[in-house]
């Protein structure tokens, strides 16, 4: 019953105009990265209020609404399966971790990898073997190649900058604009913690480099130094 009443509960929640936004927002149009998506139209802060309410949730339910067909149902899903992953044992870390992997499928968009890669993927490889990183990484999907880089996030709040570099190497010849994105994103948080190992990845391949990802990595660089950058003169 947990399951069909958070079902009535997000429909009554739902606004129209939000939906609507979103799904352009969201590129759900044919050939665009989101394509079918269905949006309900809330607000991710009432959905974070949702997942403490439902942080009880079963993983079976949980997995019940992250194989939904509504984007909203999906990103609570991960929201509680984030709490759940934080105030659990090793054994319930394990548990969803197997079960985030088991369906990347459904963690088919920007914001549902990175509200929840780092938390679940990163946080249960922190003190294991990162292969499957680089497993993901070599992924031909899109989403999995993102979960990849964002999980990096993790470990780069603990000053670990090894998988961020290496796996930031691996996707510089990515053709997707979203994982552009991802991976300048990713050298700019680790130059917020380490410039130099930042500075030392973009001077060997910044000639190289998407422009995007570039713009993304230097974004918070003094304006000179940007320029230099962007003008390929350093």
């Amino acid at each position: 019953m947990t399951v069909k009443e958070i079902h009535s509960r997000l429909r009554k929640l739902g606004n129209r105009q939000r939906a609507e936004n979103s799904q352009r927002y969201f590129k759900t149009g044919p050939g665009e990265y989101g394509e079918g998506d269905i949006f309900l139209g809330i607000a991710v802060p009432e959905l974070r209020k949702l997942a403490k309410e439902y942080q009880t949730l079963t993983l079976k339910e949980a997995t019940q609404l992250l194989q939904s067909s509504i984007h909203e149902e999906r990103l609570l899903a991960l929201f509680i399966l984030v709490r759940a992953f934080a105030k659990g044992d090793e054994r319930l870390k394990e548990q969803i971790y197997r079960l985030y992997l088991d369906n990347t499928h459904y963690i088919n968009n920007w914001d549902l990898v990175d509200s929840s890669a780092s938390y679940i993927v990163g946080a249960f490889l922190m003190t294991k073997d990162r292969k499957p990183l680089y497993d993901l990484a070599k992924s031909k999907d899109l989403w999995e190649r993102r979960i990849a880089i964002i999980a990096t996030f993790y470990f780069i709040k603990f000053g670990e900058f090894t998988e961020a570099i290496k796996i930031a190497r691996m996707l510089l010849s990515d053709t997707e604009d979203l994982i552009h994105k991802a991976v300048g994103w990713t050298l700019r948080e680790v130059g917020k913690h380490n410039l130099k190992a930042e500075e030392q990845f973009l001077k060997a391949h910044y000639k190289k480099m998407p422009r995007t990802m570039l713009r993304y990595a230097i974004e918070k660089f003094p304006e000179a130094k940007r320029q230099r950058y962007l003008k390929g003169t350093m």
